[in-house]
């Protein structure tokens, strides 16, 4: 007996009434056997010998089956024929259903018989499902169905195909792939289908773009699987392919994914057209071809826009995949309005997102601006998004998406993704702007409490830079001064207060305004920076006071250095900052041995001053650490580099200035920068006059002639009588109260000058004196005849002076 299980699904559908599978037997006309097959010997058991002339009934049929055979032998000799299934005894005796296909046959000499065709009942049924499948994939099966010839010419395929494609089923065979889709698309897919002829490793849901010729007008995603055909000897017979269009599948697996990519590069930073860029490189070529990100003119300042989302917009960003897109797009940083009974105007007004499939139609471009209607329609722009940038219930822009190189026009689909992108665009926007308002204040506070502009000086040539730091860092504590002291002496000042943030900008101006104050009592370097370690100290400890949550001042450092331009003397400390460059004026670089000292609020060590004397020309340099470390230098590296640089060919000290900004900082900086720069002058000799006077009555007279000599000699006479009374005085008091010898000093430039000098510490007093007092009037003259007078303290002696504009009339009189 031949097996007789049932064929699995995976094995090809082959007929149970086939030559080589069916059992077959004939009939005579009475219903004997008359003819007996081997497949039936092995179907049923009987041999030849046992069958062969005997009544069907007597052999096969069962005592109770009389009535069914009765009933298909009518039916048969009715219609000349008959299918259907009957039950039979077998050899064994079991009671088996097999089919029969019964068919009437005459012989030459007239007489009838019946040709047998017959099979197991349960091979019939296996063969009836795999041909119904098989019918099913071709008829019925929503996924499509290829089978391609060794050649890889087009057998047949189903009706999902002939739907797919455009054409009737048998339109496509005798076809190629490449007769029906786009070049590249064909290619990839005959590549991958040679290969599973070639190797009959299967292809298992490979993904592709499928556009179909001619005009591809729509692209679409397919899934292919293949799997090659062979007979049974082994012989190739072609490749089927099952192809099924996923391109919804694809469409919103993409959207994810793009709306993943969106989050993560989107909003990176805290700065407004960084973000706007962003947006667009998210979005070209993924969503669209072409993308313009437009703001409302108050939000690149980080103002709050108009409620009523009307006014100018800022062009923030524009992305294309063609670059002669420029040509019609508004450039970056273009200030404009959209026309009337447009898209985007039409979106701004209504704050709702617009969809145009087709541009072609649209007339309010045309009446707007013809030309550039022209030129994007010439370029193939066929399709527009508008979609609203709304944050908080506010609009603050919105973004215009084209289509020119992708043939499909965008769909509802499309607006939900690029709603998402601008969703999640316009918070990150809203979140720059709001930093943006608040970097703006903090850095106009910051701004404010720094010099607008440095005041010429006699004893120096100064240039300036001040920046500061990036955006996501924050404004620091960074400050400059050039500060005029008494006897045409000038302090140069560079402080850093350590952190960012608006706490640092207030107690950076704290910090200026106490050196300010502490220069016009003309104090040495170390004093000055002992007084503000003082302060520091005194400000934390009042912020703790207050208010726990108050940043800390952490700390401070400070460089002061106060220059002479007559006696070229330069003195200077530092607490805790970088100390400064010299370049001689011959460019070499002056070594300086000047103590550290701690930064200001740390305590511990002294501060120390270091003198030296400067030749004139001698350019100094004074730095915040943030230009040293800029672009991730070490210190050393970032010294060197600075040195060069001041080293180089420059035309002027602002030239210098930018040299030292265009080399050590490429971009932004991530911490505040200042940078000052001073090169000496020296007062010429004929402008000063110094006099050593003995401490004796006669001293006064002396001072008043000696004056008076010079003043004729310079061409003052007119302020020889004021003069005269201020030196008097002054030379008085010393000799009053000092009883040393004192030193009679004249400057000439721009002002007259006159100081003297004794080895007294003792500090004089303005009084207003009484009118029985014989004395006290000193002071109190010598301050209504000159414009400015103070003190100032040096080493075992002390300086009186008084200052006179020789370009203001002379109003002080004793008339």
């Amino acid at each position: 007996m031949r097996n007789t299980s049932p064929k699995t699904l995976s094995e090809s559908p082959e007929d149970p009434f086939s030559i080589h599978q069916s059992a077959s037997a004939v009939l005579d006309g009475r219903g004997r056997i008359v003819a007996w097959s081997e497949q039936a010997t092995a179907l049923l058991g009987y041999r030849p010998d046992e069958v062969l002339g005997r009544q069907i009934r007597e052999v096969m049929v069962e005592s109770g089956d009389e009535d069914l055979i009765a009933e298909a032998a009518v039916a048969c000799l009715r219609e000349r024929g008959w299918f259907g299934l009957l039950p039979v005894r077998n050899h064994a005796g079991d009671r088996v259903y097999v089919g029969f296909r019964a068919r009437r046959v005459q012989r030459v000499d007239s007489t009838v018989e019946w040709f047998l065709v017959g099979a197991l009942a349960e091979d019939i049924t296996q063969w009836e499902i795999d041909r119904s499948v098989l019918d099913g994939f071709f008829l019925r099966s929503p996924v499509g169905v290829a089978v391609l010839g060794p050649d890889l010419r087009i057998l047949r395929v189903n009706r999902a195909i002939a739907r797919f494609g455009g054409l009737p089923a048998d339109a496509y065979r005798g076809l190629r792939t490449s007769d029906f889709l786009l070049g590249p698309d064909s290619e990839l897919i005959e590549q991958r289908v040679r290969g599973v002829l070639e190797t009959g490793r299967p292809l298992i849901f490979a993904e592709q773009t499928c556009r179909l010729l001619p005009g591809h007008q729509q692209e679409l995603i397919v899934s292919v699987s293949a799997f090659r055909m062979q007979d049974p000897s082994g012989r190739v017979l072609g490749v089927t392919e099952i192809v099924e269009d996923v391109t919804d599948r694809h469409r919103a697996r993409r959207r994810l994914q793009l709306l993943n990519e969106a989050g993560a590069r989107i909003g990176s930073t805290l700065d407004v057209a960084r973000t706007a860029r962003e947006l667009a490189e998210a979005a070209v070529p993924t969503l669209a071809d072409a993308l313009s990100v437009d703001l409302l003119e108050p939000v690149p300042r980080g103002e709050e826009p108009a409620p009523d989302a009307m006014g100018p917009l800022r062009r923030m960003a524009a992305h294309s995949v063609q670059p002669e897109a420029r040509q019609v797009m508004y450039p970056v940083g273009h200030l404009f309005s959209f026309p009337d009974d447009t898209a985007p105007s039409r979106c701004l007004s209504e704050r709702r997102p617009v969809l145009e499939p087709l541009l072609e139609g649209n007339r309010g471009w045309f009446a707007a601006e013809p030309e550039r209607a022209a030129k994007a329609l010439a370029m193939g722009v066929h399709s527009l998004m508008v979609v609203p940038l709304a944050a908080r219930g506010v609009v603050l822009g919105l973004v215009c998406l084209w289509r020119s190189r992708r043939p499909e026009p965008f769909e509802e689909d499309d607006l939900t993704l690029a709603e998402e992108f601008a969703a999640r665009a316009a918070v990150c926007i809203d979140n720059a702007r709001r930093y943006t308002q608040q970097h703006n204040a903090a850095e106009a506070l910051q701004r404010s409490l720094l010099p607008s502009e440095v005041p010429e000086h006699p004893a120096v040539e100064t240039a300036h830079r001040y920046l500061p730091a990036q955006a996501s860092t924050g404004v620091g504590g960074d400050w400059f001064d050039v500060i005029p002291l008494s006897g045409m002496r000038v302090a140069l000042v560079v402080g850093d207060v350590v952190g960012h943030g608006m706490h640092a900008s207030a107690t950076m101006g704290r910090l200026r305004a106490a050196v300010h104050t502490l220069a016009h009592l003309d104090m040495a370097p170390d004093e000055v920076l002992a007084r503000l370690d003082d302060l520091v100290d005194y400000l934390d400890t009042e912020q703790r006071a207050a208010d726990r949550r108050t940043p800390r001042i952490v700390g401070a450092t400070c460089l002061y250095a106060i220059y002479d331009p007559v006696s070229r003397n330069c003195a200077m400390a530092r607490a805790g900052h970088p100390p400064p460059t010299v370049l001689g004026p011959d460019g070499r670089v002056r070594p300086i041995d000047l103590p550290a000292g701690p930064p200001l609020g740390v305590g511990g060590l002294p501060f120390e001053t270091a003198e030296l004397e400067l030749d004139e020309g001698s350019l100094i340099a004074l730095y915040s650490d943030g230009l040293l470390l800029a672009d991730h230098r070490d210190v050393d590296q970032g010294l060197d580099l600075l040195r060069s640089t001041l080293a180089g060919p420059s035309h002027s000290l602002e030239h210098t200035c930018k040299a030292v900004e265009e080399r050590m900082l490429p971009d932004r900086p991530a911490d505040d920068v200042t940078l000052l720069l001073g090169r000496t002058r020296v007062l010429a000799a004929q402008n000063v006059a110094t006099w050593k006077l003995s401490a004796e009555p006669a001293a006064a007279g002396q001072a008043r002639t000696l004056v008076s000599d010079r003043l004729t000699e310079w061409g003052l006479e007119e302020f020889a009588f004021t003069t005269e009374l201020i030196v008097s005085e002054l030379v008085t008091n010393a000799y009053r109260y000092a009883g040393g010898p004192v030193l009679l000093r004249l400057i000439r430039d721009g002002h007259l000058i006159c100081e003297v000098s004794d080895t007294s510490s003792t500090s004089p007093h303005l009084r207003q004196a009484r009118s029985t007092d014989e004395g006290g009037r000193g002071l109190f003259l010598v301050a209504q005849l000159s414009e400015r007078w103070g003190t100032r303290y040096g080493r075992n002696r002390k300086t009186i002076w008084a200052e006179q504009s020789l370009t203001a009339p002379q109003g002080n009189s004793l008339g």
